[in-house]
């Protein structure tokens, strides 16, 4: 049995380190205290990071992500640390970083008791990044990563939405697949959610979503969220025949909160050679 924690998280304005330090490590104490083994957050939740800047900067799409890039190491500090207090694995979700070739890409990472585990960039941009704010698809591809709860993937937002890239991780023995999001619409929140319903029955594996929330006039990139965050599962013997094994009550929520739910892994292992059908394995048959 491993319990899991996904947040609905709200982008709220802070505007010093102190306040945000102590927001962040509250708000992943609470999973920690609901015996959680690991905690997500949503894609580019780290923009919460633009509200310390000045007014000017935090309100220009392209100012704030350029903004924010002196915090991240900071950031990226606090994180370890907060997971090692918590003894716990921690995915904090992603950030714009500048990389090495000055260009910007949308980073997921993942951290354990022990410091960083590992760091996954999203594979295909959505129009919004690509036409408006210019983040660069990644060029490392995917990769798994063996954590004491199984070996986990990263698909980030769009990413669940083309099954190939599912597919290389569960190729590569992912058992669980986190899915930091952000959506500004319902439509967009289901698009997340129907792609990774599609993930979990194609290869039979358990994919974790962690939505953004609530308004942020204050930001033009994060200024309207909306989804739910839930573990969905292949739709099979001893699963929820929705798929839907555990998901948080509303689309729309003004402040974070967490969804936290406890699952036998290898129950849902066991239907790759058990189940009802074995998509997993009748993968290539389509070719």
């Amino acid at each position: 049995m491993v319990k899991l924690a996904a947040c609905q998280y709200a982008i709220d304005l802070i505007d010093t380190w102190d306040e945000y330090a102590h927001h962040l490590t509250t708000l992943v104490g609470e999973a920690a205290r609901e015996g959680a083994e690991l905690a997500l957050l949503p894609e580019y939740a780290a923009m919460v990071l633009a509200g310390q800047l000045g007014a000017e900067a935090r309100s220009d799409l392209h100012g704030s992500i350029a903004g924010i890039q002196p915090l991240i190491p900071r950031w990226v500090e606090l994180c370890a640390e907060i997971a090692a207090n918590h003894n716990i694995l921690f995915s904090p979700g992603s950030a714009p970083i500048l990389d090495t070739d000055g260009k910007y890409r949308n980073r997921a990472f993942l951290f354990g008791p022990q410091g960083l585990i590992g760091v996954q960039d999203k594979q295909i941009m959505t129009r919004f990044e690509r036409e408006k704010w210019f983040i660069a698809a990644g060029v490392h591809g995917l990769r798994t990563f063996e954590t004491p709860i199984g070996k986990l993937g990263i698909l980030i937002c769009y990413d669940n939405e083309f099954p190939m890239l599912a597919r290389a991780l569960a190729e590569q023995g992912a058992d669980l697949i986190l899915a930091p999001s952000c959506t500004d619409t319902l439509a967009g929140s289901y698009r997340v959610r129907i792609g990774a319903q599609a993930r979990a029955l194609e290869n039979q594996i358990a994919v974790l979503a962690s939505p953004t929330a609530g308004n942020a006039s204050w930001s033009p990139a994060m200024d309207e969220n909306k989804g739910r965050a839930a573990l969905y599962v292949p739709p099979d013997y001893g699963m929820p025949p929705s798929g839907v094994f555990a998901e948080s009550p509303e689309d729309d929520v003004a402040s974070s909160s967490w969804l936290v739910t406890e699952i036998d892994m290898a129950e849902v292992i066991r239907l790759r050679e058990e189940g009802q059908v074995a998509t997993r394995r009748d993968w290539p048959e389509q070719f």
